[in-house]
């Protein structure tokens, strides 16, 4: 009997993430249909497009929220198409989302505590230590000093401005150490000033931590990024550096509204 081989691994040493003819459809509707995406390790890669384009839905593709339809995908030379969230956590996938998710009750610290504590083996055992590891600390205290809370950090998250419960967020990925992050919509709501905040936060981490971003507000995300991916109706219109992204056509007739001429 001769074994099928098993599929080959596309992925260079250099890419972190690869999606290969990704497809996630809800009925006969295709959200995202036939993406192939490669992003290498330390990259910063933005991911626009008009509303309904298929950017968060992706998103939830990557981090494992909802499976593919069809298509693969790989991590750090891993085919993970079919893991759990929890599974890519594990690897050293974190994200943030659109509305803000605390617990107001709780601290800062506190909250960023059960952010670590959610990615530790201890997480489910009644008769685990409670007291942090030294590594746990390390990465809390390392999430304060990124994201400029260190001085609220026992401040109870429900007294928090609007946009220091965005940063809260980002800290709490932050902590978990990952290797790739996902900022969905990082500077949704905010203020002017909030929104650079923002901004200098993303431009000041670690070289080496991969950002995948959807962010709306455009003269703010080309500015963060290597590389941005304009969708459109599920599928990648166009992928190409910021510089030209401004000025390609087809991005400013089905994202910004220019209307086009013959």
């Amino acid at each position: 009997m001769i074994m099928a081989a098993p599929p080959e691994n596309p992925v260079s040493e250099a890419t972190l993430i690869s999606l290969e003819g990704a497809v996630v459809a809800f009925g006969a509707l295709r959200a995202v249909d036939g993406v192939t995406m490669r992003i290498n390790a330390g990259e910063r890669r933005a991911i626009i497009g008009p509303n309904g384009a298929g950017k968060t839905t992706l998103f939830n593709a990557i981090a494992g929220a909802v499976p593919l339809s069809a298509g693969r995908i790989w991590y750090a030379g891993q085919e993970i198409t079919a893991e759990s969230v929890d599974r890519r956590a594990r690897r050293g996938m974190a994200r943030t989302f659109q509305i803000t998710t605390l617990c107001a009750g709780l601290s800062v610290a506190e909250n960023l505590r059960l952010a670590v504590r959610g990615r530790s083996s201890r997480k489910f055992s009644a008769f685990g230590a409670d007291r942090l590891t030294l590594e746990e600390a390390a990465s809390i205290e390392a999430a304060l000093q990124a994201t400029g809370l260190e001085a609220r950090r026992d401040v109870q998250s429900r007294t928090l401005s609007y946009g220091e419960q965005r940063q809260l967020e980002m800290a709490m990925a932050l902590a978990t150490r990952p290797r790739l992050l996902l900022l969905d919509e990082p500077a949704a709501g905010l203020s002017p000033a909030d929104r650079q905040v923002t901004a200098q936060i993303i431009r000041d981490l670690p070289a080496d931590l991969t950002l995948i971003i959807i962010e709306h507000d455009m003269d703010l995300v080309l500015g963060l990024v290597d590389t941005v991916s304009c969708l459109h109706q599920g599928r990648v219109l166009v992928e190409a550096t910021p510089e030209a992204i401004r000025a390609d056509a087809r991005v400013q007739e089905i994202y910004l509204g220019t209307p086009h001429h013959a």
